[in-house]
């Protein structure tokens, strides 16, 4: 790839819209911020949807103006939340509030969803739609806001169409919560039929990648992009975080470890788990990105240690590794992945910690021995696991964390130098015409790789937590006999 151009990638997340300005060789040339306000009551969660426009300008024309030197644009692509939609007017103009990704009012709808969509939810291997899908939402606006030549846009296409001027096609990632069959690449059109979905309120459907415009001049006005700038289709963040950290090809997976762990990887083929803790994503190339969202991660060590130095606390557990408690530590009620759950709760075996050090120490190998059993599950659903494993996420900024990770894992873990969900963007933006993982090979730093400490000093820890998720009846036997299998004792 010449160097000569620069891509943008935009990321609007919650509590913020991130533009980042990122050359041929991956290195940031700019980065703007700007925030996002929220409206949340109870169940209801909801943006302002030319707050995003807003913002999206604000966060462009900071990251552009901050380029060291003068550079053609050639791209830019956006990532945005999954599962947040609206309706718009003919025109794109916005009908009613977003409704963001975790806005609930919707959940007595999803029976209904999962009635007349079981079929297709069965064939893409999720099973079941869950209560702030974007469906169930769908649904929820056409019976509070419908009009007649309403449109339906999710959170990307919104922002595409102000970009591009004229209306625009959803990517496939964003329009998975909102029913799109991704097998066949298009809208289940029989079941949205079956539960009043106008079939001219629907998107057209394109795969992440795909050029879907240019820049038009009242968006160069807002956001500093050239005029005739290419457009390009993005996905959901989760999605662009995989493509920022470089794992496209099949057999690369991506740890993301922040308040709760999300792993995805790549396949050939979709993953359909009967245990519907794992969906896959249609990949630009045709592939799979499989991946799971686990109730465990850092949180837990913000809630049981508040206020306190994380790297303080991993230092302390460094010398009572392996402990003699067992931690299963949950960051609430309940459990996505590797099993479904939903009234698990955290324990911990073996009697009370005897020290601060040895209760970090079980917390921090817990929320290994959850990622190992993920990676577990995996295996048994037929995925190939052995290939290198990027680890992103906040948990990374501790080298002495990742390293007890790649020992759990019995396995070495890369570290990227930037795997932000905006440089995903970019490189999604850079790559029409050519393989995603070949650019993301040019644009992906790796700044450092961990080998994992010799030996298998926590196989056994690993065992009994193991045996007693299978005794609470929260781990499928199947599962409980694979990850036995797996230890080789």
């Amino acid at each position: 790839m010449g160097v000569s151009g620069v891509w943008v990638g935009v990321d609007l997340g919650t509590q913020s819209a991130r533009a980042l300005v990122a050359t041929g060789t991956g290195r940031v040339a700019g980065l703007g911020v700007e925030r996002l306000a929220s409206l949340r009551d109870g169940t209801r969660h909801e943006q302002d949807p030319d707050a995003w426009w807003r913002a999206v300008g604000a966060a462009c024309r900071r990251a552009l103006a901050q380029a060291d030197e003068p550079r053609e644009v050639r791209g830019i692509a956006v990532a945005a939340t999954s599962g947040t939609v609206l309706l718009t007017d003919r025109r794109g103009e916005p009908l009613t509030p977003g409704l963001m990704y975790d806005d609930g009012r919707a959940a007595g709808l999803v029976d209904r969803v999962n009635e007349a969509g079981a079929r297709v939810w069965e064939d893409l291997g999720y099973r079941r739609m869950q209560p702030t899908w974007a469906l169930p939402k769908v649904l929820w606006l056409l019976g509070e806001h419908r009009r007649p030549g309403a449109r339906l846009a999710h959170q990307a296409d919104f922002v595409n169409r102000r970009l591009t001027g004229h209306e625009v096609p959803a990517d496939l990632g964003g329009a998975l919560k909102t029913g799109a069959h991704l097998v066949d690449e298009d809208w289940p059109r029989d079941v949205l039929d079956a539960l009043g979905v106008p079939a001219d309120l629907l998107p057209r459907l394109v795969r992440p990648g795909a050029l879907i415009g240019t820049v038009c001049a009242d968006a160069a006005r807002h956001t500093g992009l050239p005029v005739g700038t290419p457009v390009v289709a993005g996905t959901t963040d989760g999605c662009a975080a995989q493509i920022g950290a470089g794992a496209l090809r099949p057999g690369d997976w991506n740890s993301v470890l922040g308040t709760t762990l999300v792993i995805k990887g790549v396949t050939r083929e979709p993953l359909r788990d009967p245990l519907g803790v794992v969906y896959s994503h249609r990949a630009p190339d045709g592939g799979w990105w499989p991946g799971g969202a686990s109730s465990t991660g850092a949180g837990v060590i913000a809630r049981e240690f508040p206020g306190r130095d994380p790297e303080e606390l991993i230092s302390l557990a460094e010398t009572c590794h392996p402990a003699k408690p067992v931690a299963y530590p949950l960051v609430g009620t309940g459990e996505r992945f590797p099993f479904a759950a939903p009234d698990a709760e955290g324990f911990v075996l073996g009697g009370p910690p005897a020290s601060e050090g040895e209760r970090m120490a079980a917390l921090l190998a817990g929320i290994g021995f959850v990622e190992r059993l993920c990676f577990d599950h995996f295996d048994l659903l037929g995925a190939p696991v052995e290939g290198p494993l990027t680890l992103t996420g906040g948990a990374t900024r501790s080298a002495r964390w990742c390293a007890l990770r790649a020992e759990i894992l019995r396995r070495p873990v890369l570290l990227p130098e930037n795997s932000e969900p905006a440089l995903g963007a970019a490189v999604l933006a850079a790559s029409p015409g050519r393989r995603l993982a070949d650019v993301a090979a040019e644009m992906v730093r790796i700044r450092r790789t961990v080998e994992p400490r010799p030996g298998r000093r926590f196989d056994d820890a690993y065992l009994r937590l193991v045996g007693e998720l299978a005794r609470r009846g929260w781990l499928p036997a199947e599962l409980a006999a694979h990850a036995t299998e797996r230890t080789g004792l």
